[in-house]
């Protein structure tokens, strides 16, 4: 996909990075002393149908949409980028835990643990 059609499909299909998810990339990346992006990706599986991924890497693939905030990028692929369209990428940190999660307008149902859904 070139960077005119990954614009044009990111423009149609927004995806947005909460300044906490933004935050807490930014302090991974500085403990661990380089530059890292979430990659948030969607496969088949879990107990829903669909179960989300999160991975640290340094770099992404040419085709991957790539959503910046505040200094901190997360990357979506573009077979995932259907699922995720109009969804949000925050970082919880409450009582018994600390995790990335997605606001996903287009999950019908999901469990539970908040990984996996249905649309």
């Amino acid at each position: 996909m070139s960077l005119d059609a990954a614009l044009q499909v990111s423009r149609r299909t927004p995806v947005s990075l909460s300044e906490s998810a933004a935050r807490r990339i930014r302090e991974i990346g500085a403990t661990e002393g380089r530059a890292l992006m979430l990659r948030v990706a969607v496969e088949g599986g879990g107990c829903s149908g669909f179960q989300y991924l999160f991975d640290l890497v340094e770099a992404g693939e040419d085709s991957d949409l790539v959503i910046e905030r505040d200094g901190a990028a997360a990357l979506v692929d573009e077979v995932s980028l259907p699922l995720l369209r109009g969804s949000e990428i925050d970082f919880v940190d409450e009582l018994a835990t600390a995790e990335f999660r997605i606001r996903n307008p287009n999950a019908k149902s999901s469990c539970g643990c908040g990984v996996s859904f249905s649309v």
